[in-house]
Order: C-alpha cells, then sequence, then structure tokens
C-alpha cells in the first residue's frame, strides 16, 4: 500500500475519532485543522495513487465533515445568485 493511502486512512479514522470526543465549540477548530490537513492529502492521493482514490477520499472526508460542506454549499448557492 502507498504511503498516501495510508496517510489518507489515517486521517480518516483521526477524524472519526475527533468527530465522537464531546465538544462544546462544536467541533469547528478541529474540522478547520481536518480541512487544512485534507486539502493537500487528497492532491497527494491524486498524484500518487489516481483519481479514483482521491475522488472516494474527498466523499469519506465529506461525510466526516459534513456541516463545512452544507455552510460551503449554501455559500456559493447565494453568491450565484
Amino acid at each position: 500500500m502507498s504511503p498516501a493511502l495510508v496517510a489518507a486512512f489515517a486521517w480518516l479514522a483521526g477524524a472519526n475519532v475527533i468527530a465522537m470526543l464531546p465538544s462544546k465549540r462544536q467541533h469547528w477548530p478541529s474540522a478547520y485543522a481536518l480541512m487544512a490537513v485534507g486539502a493537500p492529502l487528497a492532491a497527494w492521493l491524486w498524484l500518487t495513487v489516481g483519481l479514483l482514490a482521491a475522488g472516494l477520499f474527498m466523499l469519506a472526508a465529506a461525510s466526516v465533515l459534513r456541516w463545512p460542506v452544507v455552510y460551503a454549499a449554501r455559500w456559493v448557492r447565494a453568491r450565484l445568485r
């Protein structure tokens, strides 16, 4: 298995552990950190493994970080109007 895949699986496992932890701040600081690490990781996956692996990683990341994705979609929709 490539190092990019190992890093992606570690990111997904860590993101799920972070999502299960109780938080008074609604997990937003953790979400920002996960997004900052996840975006270059997706690019690394794309370059080393391929587009399919990067796309599957992005879908899995979006399932963990669903509220930032929802807010980004709302922001884009408001900008397009």
